[in-house]
């Protein structure tokens, strides 16, 4: 039996402390969240999807950190079947855009604004602490040696990531608009462009998982086709899609806008639709940015 040799370095680099920092902020967050009345929270119709989208967020990466916390000190990198350098990166830096939604979602949609309460208000600044932690570990990692950092930590690993959150947020968007239109009319009031863009968010997002997921299994070099080429395919075709899905989404905007609808109002709905078009748009700069680097990337490999 292999004997583990803890040394006090292991505990005391600045990525061990910040991962700390982020189990314990993450923890206070999540526990606060919990603990909550129903006189706390908003008696919005959203708001028990939203809450359990933060809930998810916090506690799915409390977990992730703490198993990457373990293992990274008791140093069983080698038994992992990943790559851990593209790991680490990939989760702090989608925990960073996971938990920044939280933060923001927590205070807005799910707390209640009616009068002080002490425990939404230090929930969300407990939220707040947890992301500048995992920012600052993303940033901690993106800053080490070449050999100590993989391709998740590029501007077109980080680029994915960027892709992969944009999908979340899209689909749970998209999700509750369905979700509100049934409550209050029915099937025949979710429209086409609804319909058309979810698919698309969708296929898009399920592109940017397997990405991320093959590139995490070192599993590049098995591929059928050449990987390069693969991601350029993927990063023009999430271009095409969300282009077409941006002009629906600013085309309901505008229909709402024609209705003179209260576009603050969380109840009515048009607040989901503004939330959509412009996370619709940071996402399709995120795939054109991409593309353009699988594009660079393709024509210098062609003149080497």
């Amino acid at each position: 039996m292999p004997v583990i040799v803890l040394e006090a370095s292991d505990l005391t680099s600045p990525l061990s402390l910040v991962r700390m920092w982020a189990l314990l902020s993450g923890c206070l967050t999540f526990s606060l969240v919990a603990s909550l009345v129903p006189s706390e929270l908003t008696s919005d119709t959203h708001q028990p999807s939203f809450r359990i989208l933060c809930m998810f967020t916090w506690c799915l990466f409390f977990v992730l950190t703490l198993l990457i916390h373990v293992v990274n000190i008791i140093q069983f990198h080698s038994l992992v079947p990943i790559s851990w350098k593209n790991l680490t990166v990939t989760v702090a830096a989608l925990a960073t855009l996971m938990t920044l939604s939280a933060t923001v979602t927590f205070p807005w949609v799910v707390m209640c604004h009616e009068g002080a309460w002490p425990r939404p208000i230090a929930a969300s600044l407990a939220s707040c602490l947890t992301f500048l932690a995992y920012a600052t570990e993303a940033y901690l990692i993106r800053n080490q040696t070449q050999d100590q950092k993989g391709y998740m930590a590029s501007v077109p690993g980080l680029l994915k990531v960027l892709q992969l959150w944009g999908g979340c947020e899209m689909i749970v968007l998209v999700v509750e608009q369905v979700r509100g239109a049934l409550v209050k009319v029915g099937l025949a009031a979710v429209g086409w462009q609804l319909w058309v863009s979810g698919a698309w968010y969708a296929l898009c997002l399920l592109m940017s998982l397997g990405t991320v997921i093959v590139v995490l299994g070192d599993c590049a070099g098995r591929c059928p086709l050449p990987f390069d080429r693969l991601l350029a395919g993927f990063s023009l075709t999430g271009v095409l899609l969300y282009v077409v899905a941006t002009i629906l989404c600013f085309t309901r905007v505008l229909e709402l806008q024609k209705r003179d609808q209260d576009l603050t109002d969380m109840k009515t709905g048009p607040t989901l639709v503004v939330m959509e078009a412009v996370m619709a748009s940071i996402t399709l700069l995120a795939y054109t940015v991409d593309l353009a680097f699988s594009i660079k990337l393709l024509r210098d490999r062609s003149h080497a």
